[in-house]
Order: C-alpha cells, then sequence, then structure tokens
C-alpha cells in the first residue's frame, strides 16, 4: 500500500492497533504478517491519496512476462525503479492497480 505522509503514521496505527495485526517490520515501508501474506505500508510523500499495490511471485520472470505480452498486459517498469538485485515487472490490470510481478528468490 502506498501512503500519503499525511495518512502514513495513521494508517500504520490503524492495522497494528485497531485490525490487531502482528507488525514484523519497519525501516522504509511498515510490515505486518497477514496470515500468509505480508502487508508492506510505503510512505510516499509524491502521493496525494492512497494506492494499493499488488505483489505477485513467479518462479520464471520471462516466462511469465511473455504470457502477460500475449494476454495484451501493457508493462509499465519505469512506475517505480526497482533494486538492482530484484527481477521483476511492473503491470497494471484493467481497473487500473499496480502490480509488481517478482520471480522468486
Amino acid at each position: 500500500m502506498k501512503v500519503p505522509p499525511h495518512q502514513y503514521q495513521a494508517t500504520v496505527a490503524f492495522y497494528r492497533n485497531v485490525i490487531g495485526l502482528n507488525q514484523i517490520g519497519e525501516g522504509d515501508a511498515a510490515l505486518f504478517a497477514l496470515g500468509p501474506i505480508r502487508l508492506w505500508i510505503d510512505e510516499v510523500p509524491a502521493m496525494s491519496q492512497a494506492e494499493l499495490w499488488l505483489e505477485l511471485m513467479t518462479p520464471d520472470l520471462e516466462r511469465a512476462a511473455a504470457h502477460l505480452e500475449r494476454a495484451g498486459v501493457i508493462r509499465c517498469d519505469p512506475i517505480e525503479a526497482l533494486p538492482e538485485d530484484l527481477r521483476g515487472a511492473w503491470i497494471v490490470n484493467p481497473a487500473g492497480i499496480v502490480h509488481l510481478v517478482r520471480e522468486a528468490q
């Protein structure tokens, strides 16, 4: 979840104190355990409202990218730079939700 600075602390407190999720990390982002899923909450100064971004894991990024291309899914890699050691690609679903398709390490 990408959250603007004016909503960040209250959003983190909501998931920790109201919803009762176990906070398992904090640094550049707050990280919560949500069953087998991880909820990352990033503070993003350039945003004016929150956005939900999802992450999909794949064992083979090239194969996944080829499948998505055949299905007409457009990559939008400039949306956010990825760390050098992370193999992934950014896509957007038809409803405008951003997804990181990431190769499992």
